[in-house]
């Protein structure tokens, strides 16, 4: 048996973050969706959706607030348990960032021009 789940490394412009558990990065940055015919005939219409990278951070006392609320040229990596290394590049926040203070977490969500897995 191989480790498929657990211990995920993240690190946003070289600097590690910790993540509190999940993380999410696309396996496609294309979807297809089906057209259907009045008779019958199938195809598929593709649209693009942006490479990204998502999970739940803790939040320290030194945790690089502005950098991450204001860079747009970031390049985050995530590496997972399972060998996987994705590649998040010119990343920038997407979205609302929000701090959990009961938790001391945020979930945070990258947006890139290019993802990739090594």
């Amino acid at each position: 048996m191989s480790r498929i789940a657990g211990t995920t490394y993240f690190k946003l412009d070289g600097d590690q973050l910790s993540l509190t558990g999940g993380i999410e990065v696309p396996l496609n940055t294309t979807s297809r969706d089906d057209v259907i015919g009045l008779d019958k005939s199938v195809d598929y219409k593709e649209t693009y959706r942006a490479p990204y990278i998502k999970g739940t951070f803790k939040v320290p006392g030194n945790f690089p607030i502005d950098k991450i609320t204001t860079a747009d040229t970031m390049t985050a990596t995530a590496e997972l348990a399972n060998g996987m290394v994705y590649v998040l590049r010119e990343a920038w926040l997407s979205g609302e960032a929000s701090f959990n203070a009961e938790e001391g977490t945020a979930d945070l969500e990258f947006h890139g021009k290019t993802g990739f897995f090594q």
